[in-house]
């Protein structure tokens, strides 16, 4: 009669971690922080470890924390609730509706607005934007038409190849249908709606009767521009009777002797 012996295998599981975590002085979410430490204590629990390998494995995070700045008192809260998670786990209600929501920033006015919905339904995840994906993207620098920014414009007369000067601080192509309409709708309420009507003279298209003399953003160097070209042009003979040049600006005149008017 033979007797067949299984051989029995004792298995030693073996984990492995490394010195390197987020740093504790790093600016970044404490979940981002712990998350690593989160993870390998919950390993050391669930995998069948004896209670002489897992005392080694714990011994081994804490070195881990020490070497990355953590508070001595935090893995150890942190295993605490992991230990009473795991030994009461918690069954999935099954009218949870679990909503997901995320954030890119973890200041504490975020931090605030977050724990006020712990006790709900809707669980906080942190992201950042700045991918490796995203920074290593190709720009597209788009450029911008003429017509669709603010500042100093000019409308030529098709007929005379005379000019008037305008500013505005929404685009251009809003403006130019405006003196069109006044021109149409017979409403001399600019000079060169006036200069049309008075001379019927003949007006172009947008892109070939209004050009951008100066591209400005700020509303309070709109007129000085103006002003400038206005006296520039004037000086030229390259302005339409009909739009009063004004007293002539000293400085300005010293820069048109000087220089070349502004681009």
């Amino acid at each position: 009669m033979f007797r067949a012996h299984t051989p029995i295998i004792e298995l030693q599981h073996m984990v492995f971690c490394t010195d390197t975590t987020i740093n504790f002085y790093c600016n970044y979410p404490l979940e981002h922080k712990i998350a690593a430490y989160r993870f390998h204590i919950e390993r050391m629990f669930t995998l069948p470890l004896g209670e002489e390998q897992r005392q080694v494995e714990w011994e081994s995070i804490k070195q881990m924390e020490r070497n990355n700045n953590y508070p001595i008192n935090l893995l150890q809260k942190l295993k605490q609730r992991i230990q009473r998670k795991l030994s009461h786990p918690t069954l999935p209600s099954k009218n949870s509706d679990t909503k997901w929501t995320t954030f890119t920033d973890s200041t504490p006015q975020i931090k605030k607005i977050t724990n006020i919905f712990k006790q709900t339904n809707v669980k906080i995840a942190y992201k950042t934007n700045n991918t490796i994906l995203r920074l290593t993207r190709p720009t597209t620098n788009t450029p911008i038409p003429p017509h669709a920014n603010s500042g100093v414009y000019a409308l030529t007369c098709n007929t005379w190849k005379q000019v008037y000067v305008g500013q505005t601080g929404r685009s251009l192509k809003l403006r130019y249908q405006e003196h069109i309409r006044y021109i149409k709708n017979n409403n001399p309420q600019s000079a060169y709606a006036l200069h049309v009507l008075q001379n019927r003279h003949e007006y172009g298209p947008l892109n070939q009767t209004m050009h951008l003399l100066k591209p400005i953003n700020s509303t309070s160097s709109l007129i000085p521009y103006e002003r400038f070209y206005i006296q520039s042009l004037h000086q030229g003979k390259k302005l339409i009777p009909e739009q009063s040049p004004g007293d002539p600006n000293p400085l300005f005149q010293l820069s048109l002797t000087l220089t070349t008017p502004p681009t």
